[in-house]
């Protein structure tokens, strides 16, 4: 008895949630609320789905759903003779969401049925957008399969955060932006790079297609790629960094070490010394000291200085500079020669913003060259540079694409000034928090679906796209420099 009067309830329920209507509502125009039913669903977080009415067609993005339950109906139990009849709810489910409208006549609506959009649908409306801006195709939707996407370029005159977990395939993805916007447009880029994931950027894959390879060879040519050895080889003069690097690389502070400090600016003022050399051989008596500190910190043995065998990586800075310039930072040998060169490249962009040269710096690993907390006096100055580009460069051209796996190691005013994002997957909830409290113009909704994002995926939202959109990224044309290790010690022994 029981159990029949169960199955009629689970086919009564079934008979009701299958005649949910699939509806949407608009107060504004702008943002809709929906409901659905659950078989079939199709209507996933950052999918597209037309609204139609006697009003119109209008194109939409799901941004959020959910699961609830609702009375539907009161329905009686029992017959006569078998006692008392018994009245009950019956609680069916449906899915409820909220979403933007992406076109239309923004005008409110009430009650248009919804429905997935077609590819096809989401491509037209992609293909209206198109503007005198340069396009940058870098992969394709993956909530509509076969649709390609492009990135707008002019939004890249925006601070940009680009961040991801380790083998998420962030740094190949980055090259692929990197390498559509040199294809593309006429902005100068400037790469510090920590781990030489750029150290072959120059050079085109064999497997990339002929055409676009002849372009990426045409474009080498504007390519400069500065390491630790080789003809173009990473290095400074000791007179291009300023007195507050000078000071920061000898740890001197101006309080604590108060004549060694005022000493180092003696020796600056009165001889001007162009070199390590000429620092450590300044007549000055009381310059021993500093020599001293010299010495025993191994800063002479430093490979990053030029003396006589080259010139400096900063002279390819600014205008009439080359088109990109990467800086293979993972080629010195310690911390502080990183560090040294990371902040005189920001620092010496910084002193020449009065150009107006727009120029995108990209800081990639950004967790180690502008950390939330410098281990070290050169980290902080170079720490100090990137917090003053994001806050007032952009009206000089100096535009930051910072990009890391740890957001939370990130110094927090580089971030919260980043009006573009592009998210891949990322395991860390405490991680996906903080991003969402720091740039609150992306979808909470799409960055908790962050954590379920397969390799090449991601989320890419303000100014340089059209929407909030989740893409999967395309191929690299350029050869990557770094690489995982190979992981053959992990097959089975025979």
């Amino acid at each position: 008895m029981i159990e029949g009067r169960l199955e009629e309830f689970r086919a009564l329920r079934q008979q009701l949630e299958e005649r949910v209507l699939a509806i949407a509502t608009s107060l504004d125009g702008r943002r809709f609320e929906l409901q659905a039913p659950l078989q079939g669903l199709d209507l996933p977080p950052g999918g597209y789905a037309m609204l139609e009415d006697a009003g119109g067609r209008r194109l939409a993005q799901v941004l959020s759903m959910r699961l609830e339950h609702v009375d539907a109906a009161e329905v009686g139990w029992g017959e006569s003779g078998d006692g008392p009849a018994v009245r009950s709810k019956v609680a069916i489910r449906a899915a409820r969401g909220e979403g933007v409208i992406l076109s239309g006549d923004g005008g409110p609506f009430h009650d248009a049925a919804i429905r997935p959009a077609t590819p096809a649908e989401v491509e037209a409306w992609l293909a209206e957008g198109g503007g005198e801006r340069a396009r940058l195709p870098v992969g394709e939707l993956r909530l509509a399969p076969g649709v390609p996407f492009a990135l707008d370029a002019g939004g890249f005159d925006r601070h940009t955060f680009f961040c991801g977990q380790s083998g998420s395939g962030k740094t190949y993805s980055l090259g692929v932006v990197l390498e559509q916007l040199l294809l593309e447009t006429s902005l100068q880029v400037v790469i510090l790079d920590p781990n030489s994931d750029f150290a072959r950027f120059d050079t085109a894959r064999t497997d990339a297609g002929d055409a676009i390879a002849a372009r990426w060879r045409a474009l080498a040519d504007g390519i400069e790629v500065h390491s630790g050895a080789g003809d173009a080889r990473l290095c400074l003069r000791l007179r291009e960094l300023s007195r507050e690097a000078q000071a920061a690389m000898l740890r001197l502070d101006p309080v604590a070490d108060r004549e060694e400090h005022a000493e180092l600016d003696a020796v600056v003022d009165d001889t001007r010394p162009e070199s390590l050399e000429d620092l450590l051989g300044a007549a000055r008596p009381q310059a021993h000291a500093l020599a001293l500190r010299i010495r025993n910190l191994g800063i002479d043995r430093w490979g990053v200085w030029a003396r006589d065998t080259g010139e400096s990586a900063l002279a390819s800075l600014g205008a009439g500079g080359v088109r990109c310039l990467v800086l293979d930072l993972g080629s010195l040998d310690t911390h502080e020669e990183q560090a040294l060169v990371a902040g005189a490249v920001l620092g010496t962009l910084w002193e020449r913003r009065a150009r107006r040269q727009p120029v995108l710096i990209v800081i990639d690993e950004a967790h180690n060259v502008c950390p939330s907390e410098p281990p070290d006096a050169l980290t902080a100055l170079a720490t100090e540079h990137a917090v003053r580009i994001a806050a007032e460069g952009r009206k000089f051209g100096l535009y930051l694409l910072v990009c890391t796996q740890r957001p939370q190691k990130v110094q927090e005013n580089v971030i919260s000034q980043c009006d573009n994002l592009v998210l891949m997957r990322m395991a860390s909830e405490a991680d996906l928090a903080h991003t969402g409290e720091l740039l609150s113009f992306a979808p909470r909704a799409l960055l908790d679906g962050a954590t379920a994002f397969r390799l090449g995926e991601a989320l890419v939202a303000g100014k340089l796209a059209s929407h909030p959109a989740l893409i999967r990224f395309g191929r690299r044309v350029a050869e990557e420099g770094g690489g995982d290790v190979d992981a053959a010690w992990a097959s089975a022994v025979r």
